[in-house]
């Protein structure tokens, strides 16, 4: 097998966890199927605690997950009616049955495992996601510390390996001390968005004295501290704030959604150009007189407002009579915002930020693209979990279930929580690494689906 230069895995732990068994959706590795089948199968590496041989990623998320695939292309490939159950092939061997490494899982466990993979490959089988035809199915197998031999792989085998590599020695109670002083506490890099709160390698390598020199109880200050102030130093340092590239340079071209042929992009606001072009080259196809013209909607979550950021400050909605939130009448834009190709908008971190985002960004979002889709132009949406937010519900009122444009816009016809669901596949099928917050996502939802988001709509028209 060969290297892959940007290929990544997101196989999380808490998916194989003893009774929390899932596959999941929103991390469904599909990216990777293709990249099997191209060179041959996968190798995964993590690393665990002391005292177990492998991740219960590797032993289980794994194994589910290539269970899941195989049974999935399989239902897919059934008449409509028909189910793996009753309609057996004996002729093809497809690896239907759940593979896990003997000694790491119970046959008690795996028996439970095993009776759920019908209903997660059936709701595999009839999102959106578009699984690649493999010719061989997936098969796990495991390299561990304490292995004597590496797996025997004919090059003919009636199967793509997907190698689980545990890169961790069992050490006594977690830790190794390592020549220089210091101890390596394996598993601890697990589930870092629930309690890194932002912190990065590099902020952490740049502070790391101040970090691991405070006190637990001082901690989480200080984390946040560094956190907003990293913000704010990169909000105010010149170029920082569209990235640190030349004029029309970008860092990364954005990533274009192909459920809707590339008229939604996604990018960072550090990918992006200074000054932003009007085309992007070669993420979609273009219109018969040239390339699509793009708008660009940037929104800055940050304490520190960019100079030329619109700047959405929290303010008291207004209300009816008997006290209930209005539908925000700043929600229709100025002509300026109307004419220009983008739009700017800062959403300050903190208490308050879910309803800013909910009253302030999103209808401003919807009454700028309604312009610009209505102009036949893309639109480029950076930021980070706030700009993906903004890219789904952009999708949902915009467009319809098969990815074409709507006629009425914006519309949301029949939005539910299926449709917006089904919206965050076309996102993660095209950017698998997005990964949004659950508030960011129920945010969403409350403006997709409350009674308040049909007046927004209209406003925007």
């Amino acid at each position: 097998m060969q290297a892959h230069p940007t290929a990544h895995a997101y196989f999380k732990s808490t998916d194989g966890h003893h009774g929390n068994w899932a596959f999941n959706l929103r991390r469904p590795n599909i990216h990777l199927l293709s990249i099997a089948a191209t060179h041959g199968g996968l190798i995964v590496v993590d690393s665990t605690r002391a005292g177990k041989r492998l991740p219960d990623a590797l032993s289980k998320t794994v194994p589910i997950w290539c269970a899941v695939i195989n049974r999935a292309a399989r239902l897919r490939s059934l008449p409509s009616s028909s189910n793996i159950a009753a309609d057996p092939d004996p002729d093809l061997d497809l690896d239907l049955d759940l593979r896990t490494p003997p000694g790491a899982v119970s046959p008690h466990e795996h028996a439970q495992i095993a009776a759920r993979l019908e209903g997660w490959a059936t709701t595999l089988a009839d999102s959106s996601y578009a699984l690649p035809e493999l010719a061989r199915p997936l098969r796990p197998l495991w390299i561990t510390p304490a292995s004597t031999r590496f797996p025997d792989i004919a090059l003919d085998a009636p199967f793509l390996p997907v190698i689980c590599v545990s890169a961790s020695r069992a050490v006594e109670a977690g830790t190794e001390r390592r020549v220089g002083g210091f101890s390596y506490v394996q598993g601890s890099g697990d589930d870092h968005e629930l309690w890194g709160q932002g912190l990065t390698p590099q902020l952490f390598w740049k502070h790391r004295v101040e970090l691991l020199t405070c006190s637990r109880e001082e901690l989480d200050a200080v984390v946040v501290k560094l956190v907003a102030a990293a913000a704010q130093e990169s909000e105010q340092t010149p170029g920082s704030r569209d990235g640190l590239h030349g004029a029309g340079e970008w860092s990364t071209l954005p990533t274009p959604v192909l459920k809707v042929g590339g008229r939604v992009l996604l990018s960072t606001v550090a990918d992006l150009p200074r000054e932003l072009p009007a085309g992007v080259p070669g993420t979609c196809e273009p219109d018969s007189d040239g390339e699509t013209e793009t708008a660009f909607i940037i929104v800055h979550a940050s304490n520190a407002a960019p100079a030329d950021a619109d700047n959405t400050q929290p303010k008291e909605p207004p209300r009816s009579h008997d006290g209930e939130v209005q539908p925000d009448a700043g929600a229709a834009l100025g002509e300026s915002e109307v004419t220009s190709r983008v739009l700017r908008m800062h959403l300050p971190l903190g208490r308050r930020a879910q309803h800013i985002f909910v009253h302030e960004v999103l209808p401003r979002a919807v009454s700028f693209a309604s312009s610009h889709f209505g102009l036949g132009r893309k639109i480029c949406i950076a930021g980070g979990d706030e700009g993906i937010g903004v890219a789904l519900a952009l999708l949902q009122l915009f467009f319809d279930d098969e990815g074409g444009l709507r006629g009425d816009l914006p519309s949301g016809a029949a939005a539910s929580k299926s449709s917006v669901r089904t919206r965050l596949e076309w996102i993660i099928a095209s950017q698998p690494r997005v990964n949004p917050s659950r508030t960011i996502l129920k945010r969403v939802n409350d403006f997709l689906l409350s009674s308040h988001s049909a007046h927004r709509q209209d406003g925007a028209e």
